[in-house]
């Protein structure tokens, strides 16, 4: 067990707000009897998730714990992913359309169930004929364009586990990714278009592949006459798959324990981690959390705006909304190109009903200002949810107001690569919504908040988060490294010696009274100011309930006498001046909702704040600037030169 100190929560709780009678009469989940039902039918009473597929053969035992942590699900099931998500839909739905894409420069493309499974199958024997066999893991780093999903779907159909790098990784992180997963075939593309560029993707990936030995290459020619690279010794695209048009391969029975796909992600020690998933229990989580959080049905238009290089992309973009047989919506672009306006025109021409997104985006939103989603119809949408990070009160009540016009409920989902599908929220049909607080754990789903001795702590106190029994979306291990997953997961907060086996996410967290958990951010995202742990979501959160501020972001830096001193990064609303005067209500504002003790030594305004390319704020860099320190490397930030400004602007405070 950890000896630090206990996280303090202070932030008070927000009001409630109750789903509207309007969608909870259409809703798919509106019994409050389905958790009691998952508790007392437990584990048995997840065989509903898996009774929303197809299976081949059906499972002898729901859940195998004879060695935990390394938990099967659905044991001896038989099913395949990708006749799951396409071939099952052909009877009901073959001309309804399964993937909307569109592109940036404002080309788009549409597949329908039948074209779908048309470019599956070819994509398919495509892959067999260049030497793809069961099991080998074949790796894409791709953007946001169709052969990506289809290239996912492809592979499950022949049983070939994919793993997918996003497409903004450097060339050391795609070969670093590859050589972890021993993967010999690359799927990417020449390039694609960011704010109306043509970016060259394939020398990066060439540079990356200098690293990887034997090699096979397929390149999608995304951007035809613009791509600065031409396709030279790789394989083109078009031309392995067209030949196989009208071709049908048969889906590999698969068991519903093996591999679906890798998922690489951050790890404590420098080292991604291949997170792995299975093929029976995590689609039978994503689509059973697709039907009842996000409320999908096959005759939505639902879209998440995420990018399928994440988990988010994975589990509802392709897999979750596909085997619902549901349209979704794919878009290659940013959300302020070639307008600010650009999301909401997309949610109107398409009549869009369910709208995923993140707090980062949803804050950005707000700084433009509300007048870009008033220029278009937006009462197509029924559904509204936050993902990737906690969502402050005021931004939620904003994308409540704004967007959903007060009658949409909105889903603060709280999960993680790891998890495979949400694992904390509101069931829209049933929970009442407390903005800031993610909500309850879902039916099935045990989740805690406990001290450094697995304690569990008093309503409204801080604590970590943890998860005490198993459920069917979860990674079974890390890629050949099952001493890693042991310690990086189950060694925090488990008793092994009485197999009391308990998931540690390294997330800090507070409970109510009614079970709403609150996500405090990761444990290391924690300031120490005169021995107060304090999380530096509640102090963004905060700054960002100020009037005039639309995001924020907290930092420690040394401090000679309190260890360290909360930094604050913040930027402004359209309109609002950054006074001094403007500074001290900011600081105000932080020590009437948490406290004196978490006042901010400084506060600096920026138009900007240091972002990758997926959008996460590199709090490191940030740190570095108030500690004055040399920065590390800035080539994964999506708008490098804010650094400089940040330093002039820290530079100026200081000789005040």
């Amino acid at each position: 067990m950890s000896e630090e100190p206990q996280l303090e929560a202070r932030l008070e709780s927000q009001e409630e707000f109750e789903p509207p009678a309007s969608f909870v009469e259409q809703a798919n989940v509106t019994d409050e009897s389905i958790y009691r039902e998952f508790e007392e039918n437990w584990p048995e009473a997840w065989e509903r998730a898996a009774e929303l597929l197809d299976w081949e053969q059906d499972w002898d035992q729901v859940l195998d714990d004879s060695d935990e942590p390394f938990y099967e699900w659905f044991v001896d099931g038989k099913l395949n992913a990708c006749a799951n998500c396409v071939d099952r839909h052909l009877g009901e739905r073959a001309d309804q359309t399964a993937i909307e894409w569109v592109g940036e420069p404002g080309g788009t493309r549409t597949y329908s169930y039948a074209e779908l499974h048309e470019e599956v199958n070819a994509a398919a024997a495509a892959l067999r004929e260049l030497g793809v066999e069961e099991d080998d893991v074949v790796t894409m780093y791709m953007p946001m364009i169709p052969e990506l999903p289809i290239a996912m779907l492809a592979c499950a159909r022949i049983g070939a586990p994919h793993s997918v790098v996003f497409a903004g990784f450097s060339a050391n992180a795609l070969a670093e990714r590859m050589q972890a997963a021993d993967s010999e075939v690359l799927v990417t593309c020449d390039g694609y278009y960011r704010r109306g560029d043509a970016l060259d993707h394939l020398s990066k990936a060439r540079e990356g592949l200098e690293q990887v030995e034997d090699v096979t290459t397929v390149v999608a020619k995304r951007l035809g006459a613009d791509a600065p690279s031409a396709v030279e010794d790789e394989h083109v695209y078009e031309s392995v798959v067209d030949p196989h048009r009208g071709t049908e391969v048969d889906p590999v029975t698969r068991d519903a324990e093996d591999m679906l796909f890798l998922m690489y992600t951050s790890g404590t020690t420098g080292e991604p981690k291949g997170v792995k998933h299975t093929t029976g229990g995590y689609l039978s989580y994503t689509a059973w959390t697709s039907r009842a959080v996000l409320d999908i049905d096959p005759e939505d238009n639902y879209w998440c705006a995420a990018d399928i290089g994440w988990i988010t992309g994975h589990s509802y973009i392709v897999y979750g909304p596909l085997a619902l047989g549901t349209t979704t919506l794919m878009y290659e672009g940013t959300p302020d190109y070639p307008e600010k306006d650009r999301l909401w025109e997309l949610v109107d021409s398409y009549d869009v009903t369910q709208l995923y997104t993140a707090p980062t985006a949803i804050r950005a939103f707000m700084k433009w200002g509300t007048e870009y989603p008033e220029r278009h119809d937006l009462s197509t949408l029924r559904l509204l949810g936050t993902v990737g990070e906690p969502i402050n009160p005021r931004a939620w009540r904003w994308y409540h107001e704004h967007i959903g016009d007060g009658s949409c409920p909105i889903v603060d989902t709280w999960w993680q690569t790891e998890t495979g599908g949400m694992m904390i929220t509101t069931l829209p049909g049933i929970g009442t919504m407390k903005p800031g607080t993610a909500g309850p754990p879902l039916p099935g789903i045990s989740a805690d908040v406990v001290d450094t001795d697995g304690t569990t702590v008093d309503p409204g106190e801080g604590g970590y988060l943890t998860v005490d029994r198993p459920w069917p979306g979860m990674l079974r291990t890390l890629y050949r490294n099952d001493e890693r997953f042991l310690a990086e997961y189950w060694q925090e907060h488990s008793d092994t010696e009485n197999d009391n086996w308990v998931y540690s996410p390294e997330d800090g967290a507070k409970i109510d009274d009614d079970g709403y958990i609150t996500i405090l951010g990761r444990v290391d995202d924690v300031v120490n100011v005169s021995g107060h742990r304090i999380g530096t979501m509640e102090v963004e959160s905060a700054i960002v309930g100020v009037e005039g501020v639309a995001e924020a972001a907290v930092v420690g830096a040394d401090d000679d006498v309190k260890g360290q001193a909360i930094y604050a990064y913040a930027i402004t609303e359209a309109g609002q001046t950054e006074t001094d005067e403007f500074r001290r209500e900011v600081i105000a504002g932080v020590e009437d909702a948490i406290g004196p003790f978490a006042r901010p030594a400084e506060v600096v305004f920026t138009p900007e704040l240091p972002k990758t390319r997926s959008g996460k704020i590199m709090r490191r860099l940030l740190a570095d600037i108030a500690d004055g320190e040399e920065l590390g490397n800035t080539s994964t930030l999506r708008n490098p030169g804010v650094v400089e400004d940040i330093q002039q602007r820290v530079q100026e405070r200081e000789t005040e």
